[in-house]
Parts: C-alpha cells; sequence; structure tokens
C-alpha cells in the first residue's frame, strides 16, 4: 500500500514540534494534527478577560490556548494550539538538578545526566535561552525574601525563550541565520501567558515549526486524531511493521470531513491530557498490546500556586516577563514570581483566603471565619481595582515523589492514587513562603476554592503516564522513546517524563525530544 506520510505527529507541543523539524531534516514526509489553532501575534488576547480566545473549551467554541482541567486529586493547566504549551507556558528554561536523572522508571537505564547533557544545550540554542535581565517589582520583593530566609545564594534570574532586542523594534531573524521570522524586542508587559503580542516570545512557531514548515512539514490545525490502527489485519499479533492507518477529524464540524491517513509511523505529542486519554482508547480498541502501565506514574512536579495580592498602589506587579526570578529555597524546592498583563485579572473570580484543615467542614469553618475577621482585607483582595497590577503569583516545585493514575471512567477521565501520599494542596513549606512574601510587599495570600475548600492541589506541569522503563512490564516506551510491542510508534512529550524534575520541565521535554529524533534513522 502507497503511504500517505512517513510520519504523523500528534501534537505539536515541546515534543512534537521537535519531531516534525528533525523528521523533515531527515528527510520523512511529516504530517503534524493538532487540535488547537493557529495563533498569530495580533490574534491573542489583550487580558484573559476574552475568554473565547484565551480558554480551550471546544463545546462552548472556545477556541483559546489555555486549559483548565478539574480532577479529583488535581487542577491542571495545560494550553493548546499550534505550539502547544509554548502559547501560554511562563518561558522559563531551567536544567533539573541530578536527583531528576536517577529517580523513577528510567533509573539505572543509561546515565541519563550525561546523555542529556548535549540535548539541553541544543534545546536551549533552538528555543532562544536568554538570561532574564530586567526585574520587576516581584522579582526584588522575592530578593528580599531570598535574604529573609537566608537563601540570597541561591536567588537568581531566570533563563528564559525570549527575545531582548531593543523595545518596540523590529529585527530580521536573530536566531537562525534569517532562516527564521522577524523578531521584536521585549517589552516586560508581563504578557507571556496571555499570548505575546509583540512578537518577543520564542513559541514553537516561531522556530521548530516554522523550521519545519519550510522544510516541508505540513500542519492541520483543528484536527483530532480518532484512531490509529495498524496494517495488515490480527490486532493481537499485529506489531505494526506494514505501518498504521490514522482516523482523524476536523474540530467543529459534527462528525463531516473525516480523514483516514496511511503512515509508516506514528509519534504521540499531545501532552499528558492528549496522549494518555488517546492511548488509553487505543489499547481498549485498536493497539492492544500497549502497556498496562499506560495512564501509571503521573506526577505533578509537587507544586502550589498562590495568588498574592498586595497593598501597595504605588508598585506594578505585572512588569517584567512572566518569570523573572527564581530562589532555590532547599535542596529540593523552588518558588518563582509568576505575573500577568496589566487587566488580566480574571482569576480574581477564582481565589479564596489561603488556609490549611483536616477535612472539608473544618476548611469551610475557617474560610467563613476568616471573611468574618478580614473583611476589610478581603474586599480589598476581591476588589482591587487593577487586579493583575496588584497580584503576584508564587509558584513553588518540589522534587519530593507523589505518584497519581490517570484512566477512563463512566464520565471521561478520572484520577487515583497510583503510588505514596496523594498530592496535596497544603505544603507547609509554601504557604510559609507565601505567608513571608506576603509581609513584604503587604499583602494577602489566596488559592483557587478547590484547595481552600477540597484540599485539591493545582499543577501547570503535568507529566507521566507514558514512562520509560526496562520492559513493558515497567513502563510504556524504552529508552528510545519507543512504545513497547509495536513498530515505528513513539511517545514524545511530557508523558514520558520518568521522575519529577521539581522545576519548569519545558527544556527537559525538548531535550529529551531531541535525543529521541536523534536516534532516528
Amino acid at each position: 500500500m502507497d503511504l500517505d506520510y512517513d510520519y504523523l505527529v500528534v501534537g505539536s507541543g515541546f515534543g512534537g514540534s521537535v519531531a516534525a523539524l528533525r523528521l523533515s531534516q531527515k528527510g520523512y514526509k511529516v504530517l503534524v494534527v493538532e487540535q488547537g489553532r493557529w495563533f498569530k501575534s495580533e490574534q491573542f488576547p489583550k487580558t484573559n478577560w476574552n475568554l473565547r480566545k484565551w480558554l480551550w473549551v471546544p463545546f462552548l467554541r472556545f477556541y483559546g490556548f489555555s486549559r483548565l482541567k478539574f480532577f479529583r486529586h488535581i487542577t491542571v493547566m495545560a494550553g493548546a494550539g499550534v505550539g502547544g504549551g509554548s502559547l501560554v507556558y511562563a518561558n522559563t528554561l531551567p536544567v533539573p538538578r541530578k536527583e531528576f536523572y536517577s529517580t523513577g522508571s528510567w533509573t539505572g537505564l543509561a546515565d541519563w545526566e550525561k546523555e542529556l547533557a548535549p540535548y539541553y544545550e541544543t534545546a536551549a540554542k533552538m528555543l532562544g535561552a536568554s538570561t532574564n535581565p530586567s526585574f520587576g517589582p516581584g522579582d526584588l520583593a522575592l530578593e528580599e525574601l531570598s535574604k529573609v530566609i537566608g537563601k540570597h545564594d541561591h536567588f537568581e534570574p531566570t533563563r528564559v525563550a525570549v527575545f531582548f532586542g531593543e523595545k518596540e523594534k523590529i529585527v530580521p531573524d536573530p536566531y537562525f541565520d534569517n532562516e527564521g521570522p522577524d523578531r521584536e524586542g521585549c517589552r516586560f508587559c508581563g504578557g507571556c501567558m496571555v499570548g505575546c503580542r509583540y512578537n518577543a516570545k520564542n513559541t514553537l512557531d516561531k522556530n521548530y515549526l516554522y523550521l519545519a514548515q519550510k522544510k516541508g512539514a505540513e500542519i492541520w490545525a483543528k484536527n483530532r486524531v480518532d484512531d490509529v490502527v495498524p496494517l495488515g489485519g490480527n490486532l493481537e499479533k499485529n506489531q505494526g511493521e506494514s505501518g498504521y492507518m490514522v482516523r482523524i477529524s476536523p474540530l467543529g464540524k459534527f462528525g463531516l470531513g473525516k480523514k483516514r491517513i496511511f503512515v509508516k509511523g506514528v509519534v504521540f505529542s499531545g501532552g499528558v491530557l492528549g496522549t494518555i486519554p488517546l492511548l488509553l482508547k487505543l489499547k481498549k480498541k485498536s493497539l492492544p498490546n500497549l502497556s498496562d502501565q499506560v495512564g501509571y506514574s503521573v506526577r505533578t512536579n509537587n507544586e502550589a500556586l498562590i495568588g498574592v495580592v498586595s497593598r501597595q498602589k504605588d508598585k506594578n506587579f505585572s512588569e517584567g516577563v512572566a518569570i523573572g526570578s527564581i530562589v532555590h529555597t532547599d535542596s529540593h524546592s523552588h518558588l518563582e514570581p509568576v505575573r500577568y498583563s496589566t487587566g488580566s485579572g480574571f482569576f480574581r473570580l477564582l481565589m479564596a483566603p489561603m488556609l490549611s484543615g483536616k477535612n472539608f467542614g473544618h476548611r469551610l469553618l475557617l474560610l467563613v471565619w476568616d471573611f468574618i475577621r478580614h473583611p476589610i482585607d478581603n474586599a480589598r483582595a476581591y476588589f482591587v481595582g487593577n487586579w493583575a497590577n496588584r497580584v503576584q503569583i508564587m509558584l513553588f516545585m518540589q522534587t519530593i515523589d507523589s505518584r497519581l493514575r490517570l484512566r477512563r471512567g463512566l464520565f471521561g477521565m478520572q484520577t487515583g492514587i497510583d503510588y505514596g501520599v496523594k498530592p496535596s494542596a497544603f505544603i507547609p513549606e509554601a504557604q510559609e513562603l507565601a505567608k513571608g512574601y506576603a509581609k513584604i510587599v503587604n499583602g494577602k495570600p489566596l488559592v483557587l476554592p478547590t484547595e481552600s475548600l477540597f484540599g485539591i492541589p493545582t499543577t501547570a506541569h503535568i507529566l507521566g503516564g507514558a514512562c520509560i522503563g526496562r520492559n513493558d512490564k515497567e513502563g510504556v516506551v524504552n529508552t528510545r522513546n519507543e512504545v513497547f510491542n509495536y513498530k515505528n510508534l513513539l511517545v514524545v512529550d511530557g508523558s514520558s517524563i520518568s521522575a519529577n524534575p521539581g522545576v519548569n520541565p519545558s527544556l527537559s521535554i525538548t531535550a529529551l525530544a531531541e535525543r529521541a529524533m536523534d536516534l532516528i534513522p
């Protein structure tokens, strides 16, 4: 049978974009299928109050680039669109500490720190990693907190995927010998996570995907992969040696316009919220020999997200890049201040006082008591004029491990406990640091009500579910990111991350994808 493409890549985030470029450079004919839409710089919303452009809720015909997904054990923030998580992430590109390379299901299968080192360099270069040159009020407050806790030596500016050229000046491509698009210098407006409207953020559509298209890769936006079927008969014995038939549906067309594409191989790169539900569906249907480990070892980076609303009217906390600084608070924990652009105050509708209690009833009483004791403070926190200018979100991350399981349920995807204690919304270190930061900025800490009342934590970095293992009893993919029991199927995204990095994982996903593609002939 004649094949339509050599490889079909499902998703265009940090894994899929690398696959699209590197496979195209090796002479393969590549198709990228992405559920989300294309965005030009001027199409991003001015603030996150423009829900139709900002949020991804397809059944409401909201085709934005920011996803909020609520589960029993975790609330997940993720990206959607051509460029995946790069459209909405905070640009930060740290390299994990040594513990990351020697824990989890990939332990002992390679010297991962040495193995990935050159790929981290390649990934940083491709993403245009630069040290943040300018601190905003939120960064300066974090520096002051680092002195208070005796960690000033561990405070530093972040490396971010931003072009720091001359403000408002458009210049020819500064990264790829004029092979890439023109760029404009950062305005330090804090709008990185609402979509960079000024062409300064190094999103994947400006590097990997841009160059992949020049090499012939095709990108189909607003399309969804429904099925992947090995060619040649008996599904129980078929390992895909002859290739695969992939069913694709256009989004929002009510079943019309479906296509069948024949390919040699498939690269699953839809992120945890895309890849794992699809693999679980395929295991029940057309890929029965997928490992039983699909959906296991899902990690949350052990995160806490706490908003501190300041009473200081003379400071604008939206100034700067989304995350401009970081402090390493102990051997396994990190703290970063996160900001949104001026006017982006949507999250004020989703906030409640930070607290901790033994159970729902206890926390409900504490919540009511907080409003009774501090009516003025709470009113100021909720009704402050320009919320984004007065709030700093504190992102706390740890390498400490806890693991969830994603599984298909009667009403969609569900979470369960895989190993250890369930992730907690009440991390004592995070809450103490938030209180210390609040003292410095004269503010009040707030969290999502799912945390205050139900104890469900929030993460912007969900990982795992299709981890690297020694065999199909210990993982879903091998050390080359190849799916066990099938030919030319790979998982190349955050789903294959097999340990808890404890820092923003985008650079690690990109480096692992670079390595996986380098191993393909």
